[in-house]
């Protein structure tokens, strides 16, 4: 839009551009790439406000997402929330989960769930507990149980992905990965694809945070799964 030096000029009080009333900057802001919108809330406290209010969340939705002005509630578990959710949702499943469909919202609010389930400051749910609430919100919308299955397990795989690289992640996958196997009927249990992605990210990504202990107990209970292992898990 602008460099730091003219979207200050452009703020300052005795700029036409600062008498413009509210509705009318948010129409200007809403057209801006949304790459630049942290650096337009930045400039004064009036633009900062204008980005925490619902007006301007619910026209940048609507705006980017037209077919959103349809959408109706949705039951299960998972809340849809307001338009600023609404709107990452939605550009989650555009960008991260590339979906295109009746599902895309559900998509970016149920990896919204878990992501932040994931990175509670406490102890996050077991796997099971969060795989078996997402189960239940696809189902809720009607999906069979293959599809429901299916589903969870992309937006699994995509959180999984997209955590950041840091001692409480590896701390999160090893707890995962040591956790014991509870019969549960179809699509409640967990998916082989995402044990095996768990395994996989502590084996490469943090393989340097393992401690010698830590290391062999995770590769017995990879083991315990796994028949065979990839030859790169082997190794301390």
């Amino acid at each position: 839009m602008t460099d730091d030096a003219d979207a200050n000029s452009i703020a300052t009080t005795d700029s036409p551009f600062s008498k413009l009333p509210d509705h009318l900057l948010i129409e200007i802001f809403v057209r801006v790439p949304h790459s630049e919108w942290a650096q337009i809330s930045s400039v004064s406290k009036l633009w900062a406000d204008l980005f925490r209010q619902e007006s301007l969340w619910r026209t940048a939705l609507f705006r980017t997402f037209p077919s959103t002005s349809r959408t109706k509630r949705w039951p299960g578990p998972i809340p849809r929330g307001l338009s600023k959710r609404r709107y990452a949702a939605l550009c989650i499943s555009k960008h991260i989960l590339t979906s295109d469909g009746e599902m895309d919202e559900i998509m970016g609010h149920t990896y919204l769930f878990l992501k932040e389930q994931l990175q509670l400051s406490t102890m996050a749910p077991s796997s099971g507990i969060l795989h078996g609430t997402i189960i239940d919100q696809f189902i809720a919308c009607g999906k069979s149980r293959d599809a429901a299955h299916e589903l969870a397990s992309q937006i699994w795989l995509a959180v999984l992905d997209n955590l950041e690289e840091n001692q409480n992640t590896f701390l999160l996958l090893k707890r995962f990965a040591q956790e014991g196997d509870v019969f549960l009927p179809y699509p409640y249990s967990r998916s082989i694809k995402v044990q095996w992605r768990v395994f996989e990210k502590l084996f490469t990504d943090f393989r340097d945070c393992f401690s010698g202990a830590d290391y062999y107990d995770v590769l017995a209970c990879a083991k315990a799964k796994f028949q065979p292992i990839p030859s790169a898990w082997l190794g301390y």
